[in-house]
């Protein structure tokens, strides 16, 4: 039963990123003539292509989901069939949304546009995310190479991106492919703020109940910790350190069970820019 209302939450929260993302679609992006990154920029690329020099109108839904069915594949293959599924479901959400649902009249000012619709369009991800799945297209990709080597690739997408705006610059116009840029790093920034779980923090406790922190630590993340032991220098008493890496979003989560098991433990938390070793991450779903 647990598990079912979870999954309910988490198909409510795909599709809130979805419909989000699809009413900032049709927003910001469409009022700043703005092309967002990945296999949705993509779409918007061909359709602009067929309206411009074929004069033929293609439906948002028909080029967004065929690009995504490779990536998907593998997606189910390597990485996980509920994340895959879940994912699916966000790219169909989206791309009805877009279809159906119709833009907001904000505000026409492209900088405005690229800020707000940047941020928006991080949350959107960042909801698919939070819910292990992702919105499709280049997310598909940065998910799985990120299981495979622990280590967050959103800038580097944003570089793919930057590529494909190059394109849509010397067709359309370089004024609306430099906006969009600004618009892609926004985005980018957001989601690697509000999405953690490539992120590592290095852990540093000095308690009395080590015994039990181990047992926190292992129940919460999953993960070992090494157990040192030194002098304290104020009162020259045996004092025993427990030293843990895990991803950035499990953090809070283990702090909250540290405090609660020994409310007197000092917990010092390190961002960790580089890892070596041995990291085993919980598998997607």
């Amino acid at each position: 039963m647990k598990d079912k209302v979870r999954l309910l939450l988490r198909f409510l929260l795909v599709t809130a990123g979805a419909l989000i993302m699809a009413v900032n679609l049709n927003t910001f992006v469409h009022a700043a003539g703005l092309l967002p990154g990945g296999f949705t920029g993509i779409t918007l690329l061909i359709q602009e292509v067929f309206a411009k020099y074929l004069n033929i109108k293609i439906p948002f839904v028909l080029f967004y989901w065929g690009l995504n069915i490779v990536p998907a594949l593998i997606c189910f293959r390597y990485v996980g069939k509920r994340f895959t599924l879940l994912s699916l479901w966000a790219i169909v959400a989206s791309g009805l949304f877009t279809d159906l649902i119709p833009g907001l009249d904000v505000t026409n000012d492209v900088l405005l546009c690229c800020t707000f619709g940047g941020i928006i369009n991080g949350i959107a991800i960042s909801f698919c995310l939070l819910a292990g799945a992702t919105s499709g297209g280049t997310d598909f990709i940065s998910i799985y190479v990120s299981e495979k080597t622990g280590r967050s690739i959103w800038n580097y997408i944003l570089f793919f991106n930057v590529l494909v705006l190059a394109i849509f610059g010397l067709l359309f116009g370089w004024n609306r492919a430099l906006y969009s840029i600004i618009f892609q790093y926004v985005s980018t920034q957001i989601l690697n703020n509000l999405y953690k779980r490539y992120q590592k923090s290095t852990i540093l406790i000095i308690s009395d109940k080590t015994d039990e922190m181990i047992h926190v630590i292992r129940d919460v993340t999953g993960h070992d910790a090494t157990l040192f032991t030194g002098k304290g220098c104020y009162q020259g008493a045996e004092r025993n350190m427990l030293y843990t890496v895990v991803s950035s979003d499990e953090e809070d989560k283990l702090i909250r069970s540290i405090k609660k098991t020994d409310p007197s433990a000092f917990v010092n938390i390190l961002q960790t820019k580089m890892l070596k070793g041995n990291f085993i991450m919980k598998r997607q779903d």
